[in-house]
């Protein structure tokens, strides 16, 4: 078939939007102006109360200002219909009483075939119906009956019974039907032997699989043999099935969403109709695959945000964490999907059997968001003890959120991982800095005065090293709340912060929470979380005041450098009171020679942190093995020392 422009336009122009959209919306009388064909209604394709779905009926276009729909009434019959671009224009030319060009042979023979073959299935379907309620029919209406299906959901779902045999085989070709017809339908199969062709469903519980439309297009059957090979059974693709584009319940689903109710998606026939019975009228069900790029994008037709409800076992979970992969490339803003796992070891259906429909409700209502699942299945059974390890959750997750082509919702999934990562590291205590042991042996200048038996407990910590760290701590969070174009760049200096003070915890949690956001005034985030009497505390500090950061707010590479090097001086603190720590433990129980060598390591690894550190604004000495000290800190090393028992020797 040929569709010129000209009979395109002609087929508009003869068509009216808003009698064709009208079979689908509820005007809203308030906003529509109907004698301008100016007309407003809830958007059919997504779900809301709001009228922002447009239509101008002299223009022949439509457009939703909240999903972004768009087209003309060919578009919208596509999309609402879920039918193809010929069968779209086939339906409006009935509907305007148009003559379709004259098909492509080739085209009209294949068209031909697909009808003939949808009366084929329709027949069978009556088969199997009629068999169900014959003599062999009795172990299936038993089984159905201790299923708990009533006769009118039979009926409903046109459920059926495959005899044993080539019953269907000989019932159709008896009829006088091509047994060609039989096996290109998928109905029967050919060995490949040759012989003769058998009913590919016998013994079987059938489910007709229908398309949007209603037509049947496959089968699918339920073995009631326990041995049986496989305990359900698709029919093979087909001119007519493809299972990766198809969904059971396709049809009446996409009517059930469109008058408000949830888009649920189980894992077989029996959970759909289950689900259907117990009032979830929008429940649908992939065929006998993991759900494919085609039907995920067939799943947001019908809505926005479709809820997975898969089985609460091991395999419905891996599902479900299967499916994340598949959707993250594909995810557009206000399309996504939720998670409801059912509880351990039961699917719909034994839910509402054991709970009933408000037991179902209650997990729907819980469905979890997306990222929520995609965050657990990177930490399940994982410990980020180190840094390597978080740094290699980082990395996966980053590559993650790679996959999204969408820039607003990438930025979204990046800050709900850092959320949720800044709340895992909190509650596992990971924010400090840690030290190593130091491993070489060096000769230092202590001896010792004479033998304590005992030391104070406050070897690690003095309250002078506490305070330079307060103070450094300060700095950091005052250069970078006055330069926030640092902020990102610093985050995992800004996590590894301990901050003992909880104005400084408060502060570094809150600037924490705003990486990757863009926000160019951080002053004004803390004043709304604070009050200004916090910021004003932690600015006025002379040690903070003098900063240079501070005193040339704006400049970043200056910005950058200060804090860098304050953060690589806290490092260097905690190293060496790690080594110190460690001493102390060793010095409890060591004779006075082995307590001599263990200071000398403390002592060098404190020199070997100082000499990593620059010169800051604050007076220095040239201290042991040519290292820079800060004369506070050779006043706390002495004082340190002294209190253990130990003295300087000359020279």
């Amino acid at each position: 078939m040929s569709l010129t422009p000209a009979f395109l336009d002609e087929l508009r122009s003869r068509t009216s939007l808003v009698q064709v959209i009208g079979r689908k919306v509820m005007w809203d009388n308030r906003k529509s102006n109907q004698g301008k064909g100016d007309m407003w209604a809830p958007c059919p394709f997504h779900h809301e109360k709001t009228a922002s779905f447009h239509v101008d009926d002299q223009k022949g276009f439509y457009y939703c200002f909240g999903c972004h729909a768009k087209g003309d009434a060919i578009n919208f019959v596509q999309e609402s219909e879920n039918v193809s671009f010929i069968e779209a224009v086939k339906i409006l030319a009935d509907e305007a009483g148009l003559a379709l060009p004259d098909r492509d042979p080739r085209a009209q023979a294949k068209a031909d075939k697909r009808a003939t073959l949808t009366e084929v299935m329709e027949q069978a379907v009556q088969f199997f119906r009629m068999s169900l309620k014959t003599g062999a029919g009795a172990e299936a209406r038993g089984y159905l009956e201790r299923r708990g299906m009533s006769q009118a959901t039979q009926d409903r779902f046109d459920i059926g019974y495959a005899p044993e045999g080539n019953q269907l085989f000989k019932h159709l070709t008896g009829k006088g039907i091509d047994p060609k017809l039989v096996i290109d339908s998928g109905l029967a199969a050919v060995p490949d032997d040759g012989r003769a062709p058998y009913d590919r469903f016998r013994g079987r519980i059938t489910f007709p699989i229908r398309d949007a439309r209603g037509r049947c297009i496959s089968m699918g059957g339920r073995a009631l043999d326990p041995n049986a090979r496989a305990k359900y059974l698709n029919g093979p693709e087909t001119t007519l099935f493809d299972k990766g584009r198809s969904l059971y319940n396709h049809g009446p689903a996409r009517e059930a969403v469109g008058k408000g109710q949830s888009l649920i998606v189980a894992e077989g026939y029996m959970d759909v109709i289950a689900l259907v019975e117990a009032g979830f009228g929008g429940a649908v069900a992939p065929l006998g695959t993991a759900i494919t790029e085609n039907q995920l994008q067939l799943l947001w037709r019908i809505s926005p945000e479709p809820i997975i409800a898969l089985d609460g076992d091991k395999a419905g979970i891996r599902a479900a964490l299967r499916l994340i992969d598949l959707a993250l490339p594909l995810m557009e803003a206000g399309q996504g999907l939720r998670f409801a796992l059912m509880p351990d070891g039961k699917d719909p259906d034994d839910l509402i059997k054991a709970k009933g429909p408000k037991a179902v409700q209650a997990v729907l209502d819980q469905a979890r968001p997306m990222v929520d699942l995609l965050w657990e299945r990177e930490i399940e059974g994982k410990v980020f003890d180190s840094p390597e390890r978080k740094a290699a959750l980082d990395r996966t997750l980053r590559d993650k959120i790679k996959l999204i082509k969408d820039p607003s919702i990438r930025a979204h999934y990046g800050q709900a991982i850092k959320d949720l990562r800044w709340q895992l590291f909190r509650t596992q205590g990971g924010g400090g800095f840690s030290g190593r042991r130091g491993a070489r042996q060096g000769k230092g200048k202590w001896a010792p005065s004479g033998a304590k038996g005992t030391t104070k407990a406050s070897l690690v910590v003095s309250a002078d090293e506490a305070r330079r760290r307060h103070l450094r701590e300060a700095v950091i969070l005052a250069a970078i709340i006055v330069t926030p174009a640092i902020l990102d760049e610093f985050e995992e200096g800004l996590e590894r912060l301990s901050c003992e003070d909880s104005d400084h915890r408060f502060l570094r949690d809150l600037l924490l929470r705003q990486v990757h956001r863009g926000v160019f005034d951080l002053r004004g985030v803390i004043e709304d979380a604070m009050g200004p009497e916090a910021l004003d505390f932690l600015m006025a500090h002379p040690h903070v005041r003098i900063a240079p950061p501070v005193r040339r707010p704006g400049d970043i590479e200056l910005a950058r450098q200060t804090v860098a090097e304050e953060l690589h001086k806290l490092a260097a603190d905690a190293g060496w009171q790690a080594e110190l720590a460690e001493a102390e433990e060793d010095i409890r129980t060591a004779s006075d020679e082995a307590v001599t060598w263990r200071l000398s390591q403390a002592a060098e690894a404190r020199n070997r942190a100082l000499r990593s550190l620059q010169e800051d604004s604050t007076e220095y000495e040239v201290g042991d093995n040519g290292a820079t000290i800060d004369k506070e800190e050779r006043a706390a090393l002495d004082a340190l020392m002294e209190r253990i028992g130990f003295t300087k020797r000359d020279g």
